[in-house]
């Protein structure tokens, strides 16, 4: 079994205060993504260089929609909690969480399943690109909560578009992905058992780090607060 990183999820109060530190941070503007009607949430994207079909997503509740998933079902990457929104409003957009894409969903679920981590049922979902219609398979529990602190990642299977195709490049590379986790081992062997085996993981608090380069910025990493 193959998967490999597909994209890193940074977490905001709301779009704009997203776009705001998108700008400021890594001095570019990102470029138009959509609405997801079965989570009442909305995005922007930025392609990401350095290895192949990766992105950076900026995300947030959107305020004008409420999710098509019904109650008591909750939004993905635990925007529903209240530490959540806490967290947002005292430290700003952060990666909160990333997403791997696998070949066969399916059979990647029921790997995690065998090691006694439930990611959440396959649901399938998609939105409307100029460039076509996006379709996506990802697990999602039902109460919309990321594995492992937001360290051990989303699944995701494509359709045939994938939301590369209709990114320009911006020239920022994604130079490395680094995680730490109290369960260091239990990611370990959930990471490895999908085939992420280069992606380093390390005892300690939870944490995500992407580490990223472009030519008009100095050496940075994007970080989730202690």
């Amino acid at each position: 079994m193959t998967a490999a990183f597909d994209h890193l999820v940074v977490g905001a109060a709301t779009l704009d205060e997203a776009v705001a530190w998108c700008e400021r941070t890594l001095r570019r503007t990102p470029d138009p993504g959509g609405a997801h009607p079965l989570f009442g949430t909305h995005n922007r994207l930025l392609r990401l260089d350095g290895c192949e079909r990766a992105y950076l997503e900026l995300i947030a509740v959107n305020p004008a929609a409420r999710p098509t998933r019904a109650a008591p079902l909750k939004r993905w990457f635990d925007l529903d909690q209240p530490a959540m929104a806490r967290r947002l409003a005292a430290h700003g957009p952060q990666a909160i969480h990333w997403v791997a894409r696998v070949a066969d969903i399916e059979a990647a679920r029921r790997t995690w399943l065998a090691l006694g981590i439930d990611p959440g049922p396959v649901l399938t979902a998609s939105r409307e690109t100029p460039r076509g219609l996006l379709q996506w398979r990802i697990t999602v529990r039902d109460d919309g909560a990321r594995l492992f602190d937001g360290v051990l990642p989303t699944l995701i299977q494509w359709g045939g578009l994938h939301p590369t195709s209709t990114l320009p490049p911006c020239g920022l590379q994604l130079q490395g992905l680094s995680l730490a986790h109290t369960e260091a081992t239990t990611v370990r062997a959930a990471l490895d058992a999908i085939g992420l085996h280069t992606v380093a993981v390390r005892h300690g608090a939870p944490a995500i780090g992407a580490q990223l380069h472009a030519a008009d910025l100095p050496a940075l990493t994007l970080h989730t607060p202690p």
